[in-house]
């Protein structure tokens, strides 16, 4: 049977072949041991595993030591309330728990089976999931309808000697007490005298309201309204325990009748409930959450129009304070496991609500303000509450929550050395591969044009899409506009070409006579003619790609989908050429995979650098690191480790680091060392205790083109990484090549790094000009 597609939304086909390619589905399992021969079978298996089997058996505790059960959380749901598509059943539940199985590694290393239980009756589902205990560290309960899924975290705490954390409840009721923390911190105002009115009485309305009382919050303050009005006492109507215990002694029956001098509304219920003219008369300097997804009860714009002393937050990513689960329950459960707790407790939760807001209040530190652009919100109404993709928040939550389950007793293995713990946790920090979120971000805040050669290609278009989608880019295409749209139209893909993007027809343009001219003042005396010169224009997408970017028509330029890195190197260096500082042009290349993320150089252009070139094109990858927030740690590679041979290449790998000791004394470098010795501390402080280098290096620097390119086609391949790039360094504008077995998806992250460029080289040149004037 053919796969549905659904007359959707633009998103939705990329979502469809998301999911569909390469392979179905979100998740994988690997092994964690080798198994390379008999004896590592013999060892995983019969008769090996028998030994921890036993061990287990007379001490259940070390099942912590010999299996992965204490980083092994069960996602489970049975499919009646997911996101907000409904009741539709455990099997059509699946791709959300994948994703949410996704989030969790990636966000906090944290493994997970997905589990969708085809079962409504609660006694039924919870006999399900509580036997399930001596697979799992944690359970984290998904999309189960309210009020069944009161009934089923109950029954299952009750059962259970493990995590039971139902997030749609507590995940959003955690992120929204930081935000009204903070936000009545801002107003000068006490929880326990604020009038709260909430719209919307389902998981996450109850438990945010739970959150808040505990925090402090009166419950004659909060009144509750739903789909049939206010909830007062002696309604009969779509009532329930949890939604009674809210019920208030009055003649109201409306969101309109109670919402005057509210100092907070909590919205979890449906588009446009909250009207402008109940948001005028609401409380000084009132808090809005409007939660609902995509549309919120009220938009932004509307509830400031009549209260510019609004402080609001929506579920949205394309507003400030965006109230995301993933802020938190990755990170809870990750202090959880790790100290073997036996529940989330109120005192978890707790340390988890303080932990985000003091992190709001924080000042950005270097490293996320060099990755957000420089210029990042500081704490105030607009920044209520983190970024859900600020790195420090695995470092401020998961340690919170440890300490708060073992001071409440309910720790099994108690954290001893937390310095020691906060060090295991950054490290896991830049090994998560969310290296390039702090990149797209920033090109949203200033997209720019870029001109893509390749612009009939299927990958270039598609990352077109995404690009016009998320805001990060202006493209131009260089092909010819009815094979574009045809093909524009054959993958579904529904940006317009006349206004979402600019086309270059090489066949017919205006600007042919002006770049055949430019190209010629460029190539003349380089052995090309006019006629020659006219008929590259025509033909040669990357030339035409260099001029616009070289006449000012684009910004930066992304070709190299076809044909040789060399060729279109020539082509770069030709019209746009070097920048007046670089002695040449060198290729950095990302690799990012389970252990981590790493740079390598130079894998595409220099065939045999010396000591000079290897030094300059360590200064120029240590650059474009920090712009990923990232604080560059170069080991220049050899075949000699600190002086164990005397060869050549290891010579001039040597006297590269002593240029770079004497040029850049602030960068973290050392070497000629072997690859082991880059990347394990303890191998290194072994054969050389005073080593420069702090940590594991994450830029590699090789001593040759073939050492640098044979290394990253073999890692890529033998590790399943993600490459990006290679992204080329000293060009004079930003421009880059990337390879014939480049994805969409790497399309789009050069994009992302392209605009970057153009916004590093507006600001110089803005500097320049100040300097001038």
């Amino acid at each position: 049977m053919s796969d549905p597609r659904p007359e959707g939304s633009d998103l939705d086909q990329h979502a469809l072949h998301f999911h569909k390619f390469p392979r179905p589905g979100k998740l994988e399992i690997q092994a964690t041991k080798p198994l390379g021969n008999q004896r590592d079978l013999a060892l995983a298996y019969s008769p090996g595993v028998a030994a921890p089997c036993l061990a287990i058996a007379e001490n259940p505790a070390l099942v912590a030591d010999y299996t992965s059960r204490q980083n092994l959380v069960g996602v489970i749901s049975n499919g009646t309330a997911v996101l907000g598509l409904g009741a539709i059943g455990a099997l059509a539940s699946k791709p959300v728990m994948e994703g949410k199985a996704v989030l969790f590694k990636k966000f906090a290393g944290v493994d997970v089976f997905d589990i969708e239980v085809d079962e409504r009756d609660i006694d039924r589902f919870v006999d399900v999931v509580a036997a399930l205990e001596p697979t799992f560290g944690g359970i984290n309960l998904e999309d189960i309808k309210a009020p069944e899924c009161f009934a089923i975290e109950a029954k299952l705490r009750e059962r259970m000697n493990i995590p039971v954390f139902h997030d749609d409840q507590h995940g959003t009721a955690i992120i929204v007490g930081a935000a009204v923390t903070n936000a009545l911190f801002l107003a000068g105002k006490a929880i326990g005298d604020v009038k709260i009115v909430a719209s919307g009485a389902g998981a996450a309305a109850i438990a945010c309201l739970n959150m808040l009382v505990s925090l402090g919050a009166r419950p004659d303050n909060v009144w509750v309204t739903d789909i049939d009005g206010v909830v007062y006492k002696g309604r009969e109507a779509l009532m329930d325990p949890w939604k009674a215990a809210y019920a208030q002694e009055t003649d109201a029956r409306v969101l309109a009748d109670v919402i005057a001098g509210a100092d907070i509304f909590l919205g979890v219920s449906a588009a446009g409930v909250l009207k402008p003219e109940m948001v005028a008369q609401m409380a000084d300097k009132p808090l809005i959450l409007a939660l609902a997804n995509p549309v919120p009860e009220i938009m932004p714009d509307a509830a400031r129009a009549v209260r510019p002393d609004a402080m609001i937050c929506t579920g949205r990513s394309d507003f400030p304070n965006q109230v995301n689960n993933v802020l938190c329950f990755p990170y809870i459960f990750r202090g959880a496991l790790d100290v073997g707790a036996t529940a989330i407790n109120e005192a978890m939760k707790h340390a988890a609500v303080a932990a985000i807001a003091d992190l709001a209040r924080e000042p950005p530190s270097d490293v996320v303000a060099r990755a957000y652009g420089g210029e990042p919100e500081t704490f105030g109404p607009l920044s209520l509450i983190p970024s859900p993709f600020d790195q420090r928040l695995i470092l401020k939550i998961a340690p919170a929550v440890a300490r708060a389950a073992t001071e409440s007793g309910v720790a099994t293995r108690p954290i001893a050395d937390f310095d020691a713990y906060l060090d295991q946790l950054n490290r896991f920090v830049f090994r998560s591969g969310l290296i390039m979120k702090p990149m797209i971000t920033a090109a949203r805040s200033a997209p720019k044009r870029v001109v893509y050669a390749d612009g009939e290609d299927e990958r270039v278009l598609r990352a077109a899409q995404i690009a016009i989608e998320e805001g990060i880019a202006r493209p131009i295409l260089i092909g010819r506009p009815s094979v574009i749209d045809v093909r524009c139209r054959r993958y579904g893909l529904r940006f317009s070409l006349e206004n979402d993007c600019e086309i270059i027809n090489p066949e017919d343009d205006p600007r042919y006579r002006a770049y055949a001219d430019l190209y010629f003042s460029k190539v003349g005396r380089k052995g090309i003619d006019p006629e020659a010169a006219r008929t590259v224009v025509r033909t040669n997408t990357t030339v035409i790609a260099a001029l616009a970017v070289e006449r000012g028509d684009a910004d930066a330029l992304i070709c190299g989908l076809s044909g040789r890195f060399i060729r279109h190197l020539r082509d770069i260096g030709h019209i746009i050429g070097l920048k007046p500082e670089a002695r040449a042009f060198s290729a950095l290349s990302l690799l990012i995979n389970t252990r981590g993320s790493y740079f390598l150089t130079d894998t595409h252009v220099t065939v045999d650098p010396d000591a000079d070139e290897i030094a300059e094109m360590t200064r120029l990858a240590a650059a474009e690191i920090r712009r990923f927030g990232i604080d560059p740690k170069a080991a220049m590679l050899s075949t000699s480790n600190y002086g164990t041979r005397e060869i050549e290449s290891a010579a001039k790998m040597r006297k590269a680091v002593e240029i770079l000791w004497r040029t850049d004394p602030d960068l973290d470098v050392d070497g000629e060392m072997h690859g082991d010795a880059a990347l394990s501390v303890a191998f290194r402080q072994r054969v050389m205790p005073d080593s420069r280098l702090e940590g594991e290096a994450n830029l590699l620097v090789f001593p040759s083109l073939d050492a640098a390119n044979i290394a990253l086609n073999l890692l890529k391949e033998m590790t399943g990484a993600l490459h990006v790039g290679p992204i080329l360094l000293g060009a004079a504008k930003p421009a880059h090549i990337v390879t014939p077995s480049v994805t969409s998806r790497g399309v789009l992250n050069m994009t992302a790094l392209a605009v970057v460029g153009a916004q590093s080289q507006e600001e110089s040149m803005a500097v320049v000009g100040d300097a001038a004037r």
